[in-house]
Order: C-alpha cells, then sequence, then structure tokens
C-alpha cells in the first residue's frame, strides 16, 4: 500500500538550524527510471504535476488529488508513494520508478506487466500504472507470498473496471509463482472467436503509452478552469469581466453564454436537449458551469475563484421527486407540466382483474439512490482550432454524436468538427454526455492556441451524470400452483435537471420491469422526474438494475408464500423460445434463461448445505444467507435506431485495414471487434492493422452503451469482412472456401500472392474494400407499450452468498456465481472480466454507495469496494446463439451487472428474516430493519 512520503531530510534541517556542523545541502536532483532529472526551482511543486505537467511523462495519472485512489503510485527508493501527495523537493537525490521505467527499474516488473495481460488482468488501464507500480514494489520487499498478501499490496488501489480478481491472479503469479487461474494465449493462426486472446491493445496498458483525456496535450496549451454555481438553484449576474482579466496576469479570457457562437443547447436526444453550454442567468444545480476563465496553466491553477466578480442569488429548488410533481414547484423546464419530463408505459391483459383473482399477491415500494460512476479517470480533453475547423480529443464514450452537438453549438457543419476519442478510463455510461467538450470548444474557437481541460475529482463527481434514484410500487400475484398471473409496477426516477438519458430510462423500465418471465396480465409505468440537482443519466443498465432489486424481491416472496423453493420458481415461470413478453413480441430467437438456471442448480444446492451448516456453528449475531436473481435485458437502445457502420480495406502493399469507431473503455471492443472482422475475413487476427474512433477516418459505430457494440457493432465488422473476402476471393478468381493469408509479401490466396499495386486507389487509400452497416430490427412501442423493442436479449441469473453481522449491521458477501446467455463467447477471458467487474459495481449499490447530491464528494467519503471487498465470482456461460448477432454473440457489458444487488439483497433476507426496501443496504438500514422485526425468522 502507498502512503505519503516521510521527510527523511527533516533531521538535517534540525541540524543546521540549530547551529550545529554544516551538512551537505540538498542534492538538487532527483533519478527518474534511471535518468538524472533537475528538480525544479519550486520545491514544493507536487511530484506528479512535474511528472506530467514539466517532464512530459503521462504514464502516472491522477485520479484524485488527494491519496483517495492511488492511480498516481510510483516507487521512490523501493516504497510505493502516492504522488499526488509529495512535494518533489522530498524526491531530492532518490530513486524514482514510474510505469515507464517498471520493467528496467524494478525485478519483478517485466515479470509482472507479462502477469497482468496474460491473465487480462487490466481493463480501461487507468489505474494499472498505480496497480503495477503498489506490486512491483511489493514483490521486490519480498511482501507478496499468497492470494491475500497479493491483496495487501494493490489495497491502496482502486479499481472500478475489473473486480480485482484477475489483478490478483496476476500479482500472485508474480510475486509467488502461483500456479496460474486463467492464462491467456497471444493471437495466433486460425480462428479466434471464441478463443480467450490476450487484448490486442494490453501492451500500451501496462508499460504506461496509452494516452487518456488528461495526456499528451500540445505543450502551449492554455488551460481552463469553470465559475461554478455553489447553490442547487441559483440566479446570477456578473460584474466587471475585463476588469477581473486585466487583474490576473496569465489569464487570457473570461467567456460566458455570449461567446457560444451557435446553439447553447446540447443533449443526447435532439428533441429533449436542454442543457446549456453556459446558463444566461439562472443555474439549475449545484457547481454547474456558468463561465470559463482561460489562461497560461501556472495562472489558472493558481487562481482563487471566490474573488471572480458574480453576484449569486439563491433560489428555492425542488430535490426529490415528491416535491417536483406538486402543483406549485417551480418548473425546471416550462414545457415540461409537473417536471415530467416523459411518461413510458406497457400494458397487457387485465392485471387488476388477474390481482383480484390470483391466489398469491405479494406488494412492496423500493427506493435506491443517486449512484455515481466513480470511474477513474476524471473528464478531460484538449482542442485546437485549425482554420475554420475545431479538433476535439476527449475521453467519450459517442464519438459521432457528440460531433454533431458540437457543430450545432459552434455553428458549423458536422464535417468542421474532428472528435479524436482518447483512451477512456471507465465510462459505465457516464461519458455518453459531454462534459468538457463543449466548454474546450467554444474556447478554441475564440484562442488562438490550443486549450485543455481538466475536472477535478469534486468537479467530476457533482456535474457528471448519475444512477437514476427511483420510488417503484409493485404487485405481482400467481395462483395456486406458482404460475405468475399478473405485474402491475409503477416507478418515479429522478431524472436531475436536464434530460440526458432520462427518457431511455422511462421507456426501458417498463419493457422489463416484470423481468424474465411469463406474465398474462401486466401493467408497468415510469416517469422521468426533474429535479434540481446533477442530471441522472445512463449507468450500466438504464434503470433495469434498480427495477430488478425491488421485482426480484418481490419474485422471492411470491415464491416463499407459494410454498415453492425460489430457484424452482423461477424456472417455472421463465420465459422460453415462443414465449411473449408483455410488449407482444414474441421470443423466436436466443432464449438461455432455463439453461442459466439449470447451471445455477448444483451451486444453488449445495450453498444452502454449506449457509446451514456455518448458521449451526457460528455465534448468533453472525448470520449466513444464499440468494438469487434472474433478469432479462435487451441489447441495444430501446425501439430506436442504432446502426453501426464499419469500413475494411486493403493497401496496394496489402496491408489490411480496419476502422472501427466503437470506443473501448475497457469492456474489450477493441479486440472483440477484430476477432469477429478477422474471422469473417479469413485471416488471423494479428494480421489487421486497427484505425480506432476518429471522426476523420472511423465511420459512425454509434455510442459504447446499451451493450449494442459486440453486438451491432460486431455483425457490422462480420458483415464488412465477409464482403471483403467475397471481393477479395473475386479479384483472385478463387473459390469461396479458398484460404486467405497475409504476411511481409502481401496478401495471398492459396498460397498465390496478389499483385495489388495496379489496382486504382479509392478516397480512403484502398484497393479492395468494403463498408457495411448494421442496424437491429426493432419497431416502434404503440401507446400502450405493444411492439418489438429490441432484436435480441440477454439473459442469466446470479447468487450470492452473504455473511450478516447482526449486531453492526455490516453484509460481507462471500461468494457470487453468475451464469449468462451471452449467445457466443467471442472472447471467454473477456467476458469473465465483464462478469467481475459488474459484480463489484453491485455490490457497491447494494451496500455501500450512495451520492449525495450538493455535497463536495471525493473518493474517501463516497466508498466503492475495494480489493478486501470482493468474493470469489465464478462465471458460467450459456451460448445460445442468436440469429442476428455476430456468429449468435450478444452483449454483455450492462446484462452483467443487473441481477447483483438483487441477488445479494434476497440473500440478507435467507440470512436475517428481513426484508431490506432501500438500496444501499449500510450498516444503519440493515440495523434499523432488524431492530423492527417482531421475532427472528426460522428459515435457514
Amino acid at each position: 500500500m502507498a502512503h505519503p512520503l516521510p521527510d527523511q531530510l527533516a533531521d538535517v534541517r534540525e541540524t543546521i538550524a540549530g547551529g550545529s556542523t554544516p551538512v551537505s545541502p540538498e542534492p538538487d536532483w532527483f533519478e527518474l527510471n534511471g535518468t538524472r532529472r533537475s528538480l525544479p526551482a519550486d520545491h514544493s511543486q507536487r511530484l506528479i504535476d512535474h511528472l506530467r505537467a514539466d517532464l512530459r511523462q503521462f504514464g502516472t495519472k491522477e485520479g484524485c488529488r488527494q491519496g483517495d485512489c492511488g492511480s498516481c503510485t510510483v516507487i521512490v527508493d523501493g516504497d510505493a508513494r502516492y504522488a499526488c501527495l509529495i512535494p518533489v523537493g522530498q524526491v531530492a537525490g532518490r530513486r524514482v520508478v514510474t510505469v515507464e521505467g517498471l520493467a528496467e527499474g524494478t525485478r519483478c516488473g517485466g515479470r509482472l506487466q507479462h502477469a497482468f495481460l496474460a491473465h487480462q488482468a487490466v481493463q480501461c488501464g487507468f489505474c494499472t500504472p498505480g496497480m503495477l507500480t503498489a506490486a512491483a514494489a511489493a514483490i521486490d520487499a519480498g511482501e507478496v507470498s499468497d492470494r491475500a498478501s497479493a491483496r495487501a499490496a494493490i489495497d491502496g488501489v482502486l479499481c472500478r473496471c475489473t473486480g480485482y480478481q484477475k489483478i490478483v491472479d496476476a500479482v500472485t503469479e508474480a510475486g509467488c509463482g502461483a500456479a496460474a487461474r486463467c492464462v491467456t494465449p497471444p493471437p495466433s493462426d486460425g480462428p479466434s472467436v471464441g478463443v480467450p486472446l490476450t487484448r490486442l491493445d494490453g501492451p500500451e496498458k501496462v508499460d504506461g503509452s496509452q494516452r487518456f483525456g488528461a495526456d499528451g496535450y500540445p505543450a502551449d496549451s492554455l488551460f481552463l478552469r469553470a465559475v461554478r454555481n455553489p447553490h442547487h438553484r441559483t440566479r446570477f449576474v456578473f460584474g466587471d469581466l475585463d476588469a477581473f482579466v486585466r487583474a490576473h496576469p496569465g489569464v487570457h479570457r473570461v467567456l460566458t453564454h455570449a461567446d457560444v457562437p451557435g446553439m447553447n443547447l446540447h443533449g443526447v436526444a435532439t428533441p429533449y436537449m436542454d442543457q446549456p453550454v453556459l446558463p444566461e442567468t439562472e443555474a439549475r444545480h449545484h457547481l454547474e458551469a456558468v463561465a470559463l476563465v482561460v489562461g497560461e496553466r501556472g495562472a489558472i491553477a493558481a487562481l482563487d475563484l471566490d474573488c471572480f466578480p458574480v453576484n449569486w442569488e439563491p433560489l428555492t429548488p425542488v430535490l426529490a421527486i415528491a416535491d417536483a410533481v406538486l402543483d406549485d414547484s417551480p418548473l425546471l423546464h416550462a414545457d415540461r407540466p409537473g417536471n415530467v419530463l416523459i411518461e413510458g408505459h406497457v400494458r397487457r391483459g387485465d392485471p387488476e382483474r388477474a390481482m383480484q383473482r390470483a391466489r398469491h399477491v405479494v406488494s412492496a415500494t423500493f427506493e435506491s439512490s443517486f449512484v455515481e460512476h466513480a470511474y477513474l479517470e476524471p473528464e478531460a480533453g484538449w482542442a485546437r482550432r485549425v482554420g475554420d475547423t475545431i479538433e476535439i480529443h476527449s475521453s467519450t464514450q459517442a464519438p459521432h454524436p457528440h460531433r454533431a452537438d458540437l457543430a450545432r453549438i459552434l455553428a458549423v457543419a458536422p464535417e468542421q468538427v474532428r472528435v479524436v476519442a482518447t483512451a477512456v478510463g471507465g465510462g459505465f455510461g457516464g461519458k455518453l454526455d459531454m462534459t468538457v467538450q463543449p466548454l474546450l470548444a467554444i474556447a478554441a474557437w475564440h484562442l488562438d492556441r490550443p486549450v485543455a481541460m481538466v475536472l477535478s475529482r469534486e468537479e467530476s463527481m457533482a456535474t457528471s451524470t448519475k444512477r437514476h434514484p427511483g420510488r417503484m410500487t409493485s404487485s405481482m400475484a400467481a395462483d395456486a400452483d406458482g404460475r405468475l398471473h399478473a405485474v402491475t409496477f409503477d416507478g418515479d426516477f429522478n431524472t436531475g435537471a436536464f434530460a440526458s438519458w432520462g427518457t431511455a430510462v422511462a421507456n426501458r423500465v417498463p419493457v422489463h420491469a416484470g423481468g424474465p418471465y411469463v406474465i398474462p396480465h401486466y401493467a408497468a409505468r415510469a416517469r422521468a422526474i426533474h429535479t434540481h440537482v446533477t442530471a441522472a443519466g445512463a449507468f450500466r443498465g438504464f434503470g433495469v438494475p434498480q427495477t430488478t432489486m425491488s421485482q426480484e424481491q418481490l419474485i422471492d416472496e411470491l415464491a416463499f408464500t407459494a410454498g415453492i423453493d425460489p430457484l424452482e420458481f423461477r424456472a417455472m415461470n421463465a420465459l422460453r423460445p415462443g414465449d411473449t413478453l408483455p410488449t407482444g413480441q414474441v421470443l423466436d430467437d436466443s432464449v438461455g434463461l432455463v439453461a442459466c438456471l439449470d447451471a445455477l442448480r448444483p451451486a444453488w444446492r449445495d450453498a444452502h448445505a454449506r449457509v446451514a451448516t456455518l448458521n449451526a456453528a457460528a455465534p448468533g449475531h453472525l448470520r449466513h444467507g444464499v440468494g438469487m436473481a434472474a433478469f432479462f435485458y435487451g441489447c441495444g437502445n430501446t425501439a430506436l435506431p442504432n446502426p453501426s457502420t464499419v469500413r475494411f480495406g486493403i493497401r496496394p502493399d496489402g496491408t489490411i485495414v480496419l476502422h472501427q469507431g466503437a470506443v473501448d473503455a475497457g469492456q474489450g471492443a477493441n479486440t472483440v471487434i477484430p476477432q469477429i472482422a478477422a474471422d469473417a475475413l479469413g485471416v488471423p487476427v494479428d494480421r489487421l492493422h486497427f484505425v480506432g474512433p476518429d471522426t476523420s477516418v472511423t465511420p459512425d459505430c454509434g455510442r459504447t452503451s446499451a451493450s449494442r457494440q459486440t453486438f451491432i457493432t460486431g455483425r457490422a465488422a462480420f458483415l464488412a469482412g465477409t464482403t471483403l473476402r467475397h471481393r477479395l476471393l473475386a479479384f483472385a478468381g478463387a473459390s469461396s472456401d479458398a484460404r486467405i493469408s497475409a504476411d511481409a509479401r502481401g496478401v495471398a490466396v492459396d498460397g498465390k500472392v496478389l499483385d495489388l499495386r495496379a489496382l486504382p486507389v479509392d478516397a480512403h487509400g484502398y484497393v479492395i474494400a468494403a463498408e457495411e452497416s448494421f442496424d437491429p430490427p426493432t419497431t416502434s412501442l404503440d401507446a400502450s407499450g405493444q411492439g418489438s423493442p429490441y432484436a435480441t436479449y440477454a439473459f442469466g441469473a446470479q447468487m450470492a452468498e452473504v455473511a450478516v453481522d447482526c449486531d453492526s449491521g455490516r453484509v460481507r458477501v462471500l461468494k457470487v456465481v453468475a451464469a449468462h446467455d451471452v449467445g457466443k463467447m467471442v472472447n471467454p477471458t473477456l467476458l469473465e472480466g465483464q462478469i467481475e467487474g459488474a459484480v463489484a459495481q453491485g455490490i457497491g449499490m447494494a451496500l455501500m454507495e450512495k451520492y449525495h447530491p450538493g455535497r463536495y464528494n471525493n473518493l474517501h467519503d463516497y466508498l466503492i469496494p475495494t480489493v478486501h471487498d470482493m468474493p470469489d465470482v465464478q462465471s458460467i456461460f450459456i451460448e445460445a446463439p442468436t440469429a442476428v448477432g455476430p456468429y449468435g454473440a450478444k452483449g454483455i457489458g450492462e446484462p452483467a451487472l443487473v441481477p447483483t444487488a438483487a441477488a445479494i439483497l434476497n440473500a440478507i433476507h435467507h440470512a436475517t428474516g428481513v426484508r431490506i426496501r432501500e438500496a444501499p443496504a449500510t450498516p444503519d438500514v440493515v440495523r434499523v430493519a432488524l431492530a423492527a422485526r417482531k421475532a427472528p425468522s426460522t428459515r435457514r
């Protein structure tokens, strides 16, 4: 674990101050990765700033600025330290090793980097430098001897993507030579789909060369800081801005709403664009940006914005849903009566009458909280103007949609905006919305130098979108045999100040509120409601994880009421091929839920026996339990077009190039899409050259969201590869089963190298090319929610074992077994990584994570799971191929998270006999629930 560096020169300074024998002055240098470097004049400058800003060594990352996340860990004289807490003067005369020098600067570095690749221990890669340096320091010190000590080695570094399990595997192997849990081979000849290939972009993640939004900005960049609203809702008036600029050397300009060249609005969906780049007179949530100060890096960093000339007049806000819908509440948007953004419905049959006739009926109300994405990389980017075009490099999940929005803001054609997606240090939906991008765009438009902006952790948490909190009331009914007859659901979701993805949540939730079951009579409604808090947006599931926490507890209650085992109750009512959803859609494609439940059954039975044994031996206050939850999830946008386009080409020298604009935010698109494309063409994946998301050279692959990239962009890649193969074989005059190969000599068909140099070259530099699109077949939903909103659905179920301390209320998750229908495994170990990371986020949502709008949050106060919170996670994959996916594959990124929290809450009930009707189930919440029960449960 890394710590602030103690001042080992304090005794020397004390001796000097006391007038004793003179000692040698402090060295004016330090050693960085084997090279002596001069110290800067300002010894109080943080080491992280000197490394990144002065020396432009971007491998060391900064995620929090206060020692909470560990991303900035470096090695100083053999010890792991946080570079964000060390004054650079404290490394005078010392040896510093960063990720760039890890292989040569430590004994285990190269071996450790290899282990991280072999175990797929990297996803987005932002925390990876910190993980590597922390682990290397511990391994070289002889402190890693088993998995427990491997966890201790990295417990000062947070990860939001991986769930830590594969990182612990890698550190354990490198530290003590323990047997590898899952070693992935490098790319080789033969088919790629189904093989656990090492990440194609893995090497740059472990050697420090991967560039994120805050990395690689031009050296002459100006920097931006936002002036932000200190209240929930405020009317404001600016003072003399020119005088402010004159009074602050190094400040070049202040920008306000008046400096927005075009439309001062942006948003996810054009009909609902409602978020200003900079508001004119009223700010609608805490820390909303109202002005920008642009200047030299040092001047901007030192700026005291408390003296900025603005007068704030606080106004009465509405913060809760119940207040927002009152008749006399202020409207956030004049065209949205009752502060209701949108209302989604699905209705089928007569659920009210079915409820009256049912033998078993259960009802409950459940509340969930705002949840912060907590990706380790704060929002960042840089921009520059080149003539009449703007070029923006930023951390984004949506390059082409952002280009369209930015063109409207700048009042230019889309072709005049180039968006380059940097590496994304975690997104989970939070980087679908624009944050720094429009601010960078207007600043670069008005100034003659590049501009850069990096949000602080507090700014990121206060202004980025959140998971929608909801209040959900539902009833479920079954007959005497346990067959589901009816479900009613009513949910209100707090969508915050702006629309963001509130429309997607309100439309998706009613489709999914019944769960993956046959339900003849059904009524579901969901509303997205505005309040004066930061916008709630997309967060891995679009409201379905919250809904599942409510509904899967009711499924358990209905099973117990009917006297049926919870797993068997789910299997009895599970959707099967040919069944009809409440939307009227007939499932004539891949439906793997029953197979998932069958796969879980042995673990379910074993867990019940184990829990009974543990409870018999444990002290009375410590109770063990096991719970499960099932789900289904539509892949892609709800009842809307969401196409992807992929370009594939061969250059005159035989180089094969794949252009695809699907952003890899850690989920593995940079590996999975090439695997699919390579197999469709018929060449090994390591023969492809890859061009990533850049709106000037890659077609539009849509947003990285809704578990659509493997499914939709993967299908487009399959089609492009198939078309390119047909055209290449036609040129060669070869049969359809001919073998294509590629090496330094060029492209060959059945061993004969093709001469491509005489062929005409197209506008993209290719002699043979293919560009294909895929938009999954869906239909819109009518007024009663009838239609086919998704082309395919993911299915699955998870089981969680917990231990509950009934005295403290603390819940610990001991094991999770996850069975998922993925259609077809494209890369099994990347799938495992998605499951393990999702389980970590599900644990956070179930037990600890609650964002409080209006507070200055950070990663010290806002808790996310650490390596010590993670249970053993076992993944089981069911292949029920879908006819519309590439090789039958579906998405996994969002489905993996949907059932976890619900399974944990059901396990708490099994352990204690109490139902938790709110999330997170913090110790206080659990203690209150335990205190309210009248008698201990006898169910074990």
